[in-house]
């Protein structure tokens, strides 16, 4: 007994794939995940020995009960081309639409989708409603609204039933004030790290999957498609998310990682979910093609940054920040991408709050990219004029090793409308730079320190000015890098120097070689 974890032979055939999650999802075998939910619920609550008064009304019946906000009916999402949208053409000219309830990932030509609100029924109240909302909810146990995601429900996924709603409540993640890092490191007085991964699975991941499994929970239970799991590609965090997830839905989930290219934080994580994990011989744009492949043919829901519905989620942690800041808007908000759906996700948050009156004006955007996985880079060094996917090189920054992004045209788009920029960080840099703000209290992921050594680099360009307001998002807990951060503190990364290496101190078993350490350091 136990959760499957199978790795794929190499050379990789889709149909070797395809066998295997075939012989697991079929009748006569079943996975402990897809056996029946309801029998599998009833005993968890019985294993709990819980006595619950037959009077007694849990947070879902309560929104059950409780009325909708006047005219929510007329909030209304649904996906058009991004192809559209990017033209500026208002949504009611498009010929191509389709509802939220369907399966699709991409338009008759081809192309992205993308969720859009029909904002002039959202215009119906004024800003200072919005905002009056949102504040209200936050950090509430009402269902769904305790929400950092859902507490924005009608921008989200307005005709979504409370009930059909997966959430752990996830968001509501704190902006940590960098004072001692923004002083000593680089002489700014308003710096900020939103902490993304201060969050259930511990990335940012969450706040698009509680979306996406919701949307997939509700066509389940409304018998709008069959569908039989969820299933991505990942380099650790999406899979992460996706398990957790699918197993507080009861929704079956298969994971395609590439073998040996993530930390066994990431890897543990799906497992211990309950999900069937494929390790397959190749890099992450490899499992994005088989995983395209699988669910093409297999009744499993994409669950990939192809499928926006998780950009929907995700632009709720630039509607957050906004309200931290008293519905201020800083100067810049500093990103790592990878495959840049989260580049897209922050524009769509900021440009909605703009658009809705919220706020009046943008941020400016910077994308920092992985030297390794720096297809954006290379691209924004040549005026966007010519993309051309890369071969990633390996990178501790493993979420972002992606050389051929989904998200390219969102998040030029993106960049272009906000004045952003593209930066990128070598190896070192990125280590040097985690390793460097830990010092002043944080516990960077790689990821992040890609941002905080791109921020270093535009300071020493004078791009961005000492008093500017400069967000950098957090993308994961460096909990889930804790080995990169062990072997850059010992020195044995190879071509690595580590500056800010902090080894501990081996000292006799004696007080005065102890006191003669001590000495030494507080001197």
């Amino acid at each position: 007994h136990g959760t499957p974890y199978v790795e794929a032979a190499s050379p990789l055939h889709f149909t070797y794939v395809a066998a295997v999650i075939s012989l697991l999802t079929s009748s006569s075998l079943h996975l402990p995940d897809m056996m029946s939910f309801s029998t599998s619920s009833k005993v968890c609550r019985a294993s709990r020995g819980v006595q619950v008064r037959a009077n007694s009304v849990d947070i879902r019946e309560e929104a059950r009960r409780r009325a909708p906000p006047s005219k929510s009916e007329l909030f209304n999402a649904k996906f058009l081309p991004f192809e559209h949208v990017a033209s500026g053409q208002d949504m009611a000219l498009c010929q191509e639409s389709y509802s939220l309830d369907e399966v699709i990932y991409r338009s008759a030509s081809g192309g992205l989708l993308d969720v859009q609100h029909d904002m002039d029924a959202l215009k119906i109240y004024g800003p200072e409603y919005w905002k009056a909302l949102f504040d209200e909810r936050v950090g509430k146990t009402s269902w769904p609204y305790g929400s950092g995601v859902w507490s924005k429900k009608e921008w989200i996924l307005p005709g979504i039933d409370d009930e059909d709603i997966v959430s752990m409540f996830e968001g509501n993640t704190n902006l940590f004030w960098a004072e001692r890092y923004g002083r000593e490191c680089l002489g700014m007085t308003d710096l900020w790290v939103k902490q993304c991964g201060n969050t259930h699975t511990g990335s940012f991941k969450d706040l698009g999957m509680t979306v996406l499994v919701s949307q997939v929970n509700r066509i389940r239970k409304k018998g709008l498609k069959s569908l039989s799991a969820v299933g991505c590609a990942s380099t650790g965090d999406t899979s992460a998310a996706l398990s957790a997830y699918c197993a507080s839905a009861g929704i079956p989930s298969i994971v395609f990682l590439p073998a040996d290219k993530i930390s066994l934080a990431q890897l543990v994580q799906p497992i211990a979910n309950g999900s069937l994990v494929l390790s397959i011989d190749t890099d992450f744009d490899g499992c994005m093609k088989l995983i395209r492949e699988v669910t093409a043919e297999f009744p499993i829901y994409l669950a990939n940054s192809l499928n926006s519905l998780r950009i929907e989620g995700q632009k709720t942690a630039a509607i957050e920040i906004l309200q931290q800041f008293d519905w201020q808007v800083p100067d810049w908000v500093i990103i790592p991408g990878g495959n840049l759906g989260n580049v897209y996700a922050f524009y769509k948050g900021f440009k909605q709050a703009k658009d809705l009156g919220l706020t009046d004006k943008l941020p400016r955007m910077v994308c920092a990219q992985a030297a390794n996985a720096n297809p954006l880079y290379k691209a924004y060094v040549n005026g966007y004029e010519n993309f051309e996917p890369v071969k990633a090189q390996s990178t501790f920054a493993s979420a972002i090793q992606i050389g051929d992004p989904v998200s390219i045209d969102r998040a030029i788009l993106a960049l272009q409308d906000c004045d952003g920029v593209v930066e990128e960080a070598t190896e070192e840099e990125l280590l040097d730079a985690a390793a460097r703000a830990d010092r002043t209290g944080m516990f960077n992921c790689p990821h992040t320190g890609v941002a905080l050594a791109a921020l270093t680099k535009l300071r020493e360009k004078g791009v961005i000015s000492p008093s500017d307001r400069t967000v950098v998002v957090s993308t994961a807990h460096g909990l889930k890098f804790s080995q990169t951060k062990v072997d850059y503190h010992a020195s044995e990364i190879e071509g690595i120097t580590s500056q800010y290496a902090n080894p501990p101190t081996k000292v006799k078993d004696d007080f005065g070689a102890i006191a003669d350490v001590l000495r030494k350091h507080i001197n």
